[in-house]
């Protein structure tokens, strides 16, 4: 397996663990303030590294908040985008150098390889912090493991 197959696999399973959320979020009678902001940050962190990777304006700001109505369409561009970014990526692009500034004025120069494997990374992250707050609020938040996912896709599911 490439460093591309793992990368494929992780963009796989962002789109299925951000609609997973999503359905839970849509079976909701309300959507907690809290769980709505988190998710929002983590669907915009993906559309700004995306604007970064590509070179393009950023349609939303770091911390800006969506409702449901919005979170399904930005998971539509930012989860498929990003995927769609690593399936048409080599080893050049992968290796190419992002100079960018982020959301406090900092300038950094970090490869397109470290950007998704973040991009990643930080959507897990705030997707767990998601499922707490969804349980403290007194729901049942989805099981977004990567190894639930494997499951799902092995036919695994008990």
């Amino acid at each position: 397996m490439t460093g591309n197959d793992v990368l494929k696999n992780l963009s796989e399973y962002n789109i299925w663990a951000n609609q997973t959320m999503l359905q839970v979020f849509d079976s909701l009678p309300e959507l907690p303030a809290n769980a709505a902001r988190l998710f929002s940050h983590a669907l915009n962190a993906q559309a700004i590294w995306i604007a970064r990777i590509t070179g393009t304006e950023s349609p939303v700001k770091v911390w800006q908040e969506h409702n449901l109505e919005e979170l399904h369409k930005l998971h539509q561009y930012a989860s498929y985008k990003i995927a769609e970014l690593v399936s048409n990526s080599d080893e050049d692009e992968f290796n190419r150098l992002i100079d960018y500034t982020n959301s406090q004025g900092h300038k950094y120069s970090t490869r397109v390889l470290d950007i998704l494997t973040h991009a990643f990374n930080h959507a897990t992250y705030h997707r767990a912090q998601v499922a707490t707050d969804l349980r403290k609020c007194g729901h049942t938040p989805p099981n977004t493991d990567y190894v639930t996912y494997v499951r799902e896709l092995m036919g695994q599911v008990y």
